[in-house]
């Protein structure tokens, strides 16, 4: 049995398609689509019209990509960039008339419930404590927990691509001010997260998302073709050297360094310097990279429960369901997260083809 997860993010849609016969989400197919959707949004967060046209047409054909690969209808989900927009409704209701898949948006709190799901999953029960980051395009999420789910999970408005919209637009290279005044936003906004995090002492500290991802490599971390399980971390020393490195070039050129692609290029800046901020704030010295995130923790989900019942709209945070564990927040077949974890090496040898929309 397969099932196909589709994610509306700022810069891409993507498509991945999963094999969920077992316990873990086994990919054999993804595919995406690059709308930079961030780069146009209007002041306020409104998402013109011509880019709903084409996020439409994305969903549209990633529908029917899907199909070809067994899937009749994917989970699909949009984060802030449709979450925070004023015409959300609108977008919704045209993305499900004219696309035929519903377009589900998750509040923050559940997308880092989600994630670090997908984090503890995929570091083992061996991590002990764990604190969890995700930069994304509009927020950044922050959970900490010592079990399978969070017992604290945070979304902010601190996203690499809102913050560069909000403090460098106009500015390639920023000038230094602006490079502070984020730098104090950020720590305004993170204080009393950090403060939670610092009394917490989490063991291991994972950091997810693509923006991450691409500054361990700009930091030296290994390139993606050694694989998924070849050991990756960042630590705040390196950042800080980003940072300063990343700050003096403009766009154009930070997408010359190593990692840093040009579709984020141009936020890699503001997304280090919440990195640095953040792991400053709260004590943390060093990140392992984690491959998994979002989109792993909506599969295992949907892989988990059967189904994408789970969510309709107005389902309670993962950690309230608790009280009365459902199926979907039990191990599958009695198998627990360092089986689960394990089970993921088969995963390597699997023909996973990936492409884009046609």
């Amino acid at each position: 049995m397969r099932m196909g997860v589709l994610d509306v993010g700022s810069n891409t849609v993507r498509l991945v398609i999963a094999e969920t016969d077992g316990a873990v989400p086994l990919p054999v197919h993804t595919a995406k689509r690059r709308l930079r959707l961030s780069d146009h949004v209007e002041r306020g967060g409104h998402l013109p019209k011509e880019q709903v046209n084409r996020l439409v047409e994305a969903v549209a054909e990633a529908r029917v990509e899907g199909r070809r690969w067994g899937v009749t209808q994917p989970f699909a989900f949009a984060t802030a960039i449709v979450r925070d927009a004023p015409n959300r409704p609108e977008i919704l209701d045209r993305v499900t008339a004219e696309a035929g898949v519903p377009l589900h948006v998750l509040p923050g709190e559940v997308e880092a419930e989600l994630t670090f799901l997908a984090a503890r999953r995929w570091m083992g029960w061996r991590a002990g404590p764990l604190a969890m980051l995700d930069i994304g395009g509009g927020t950044l999420e922050v959970a900490f927990g010592r079990s399978k789910l969070p017992d604290f999970a945070i979304s902010l408005p601190l996203g690499a691509g809102r913050l560069t919209r909000e403090f460098f637009r106009g500015q390639d290279p920023p000038s230094l001010r602006r490079g502070k005044l984020l730098r104090r936003h950020v720590r305004h906004q993170l204080r009393d997260v950090a403060a939670r995090i610092r009394w917490e002492a989490p063991r291991t500290t994972v950091a997810t998302s693509r923006t991450l991802q691409q500054l361990g490599r700009l930091c030296g971390a290994a390139p993606g073709r050694s694989g998924p399980f070849t050991p990756r971390g960042i630590t705040r020393t390196d950042l800080r050297v980003a940072v300063e490195r990343l700050s003096v070039l403009p766009a154009a050129d930070r997408a010359l360094l190593p990692g840093i692609s040009p579709a984020r290029a141009g936020q890699s800046l503001a997304g280090a310097i919440v990195a640095h901020t953040t792991m400053k704030l709260m004590g943390v010295d060093e990140m392992t990279l984690c491959p998994w995130a979002l989109r792993e923790g909506v599969l295992l989900r949907c892989i988990e429960d059967g189904n994408a019942d789970w969510w309709d709209g107005t389902a309670p945070s993962l950690r309230d369901q608790e009280a009365v564990p459902p199926r979907a927040l039990r191990p599958v077949g009695g198998a627990d997260v360092n089986a689960t974890v394990s089970a993921t090496a088969s995963s390597a040898q699997l023909p996973t083809r990936s492409g884009q929309f046609t």
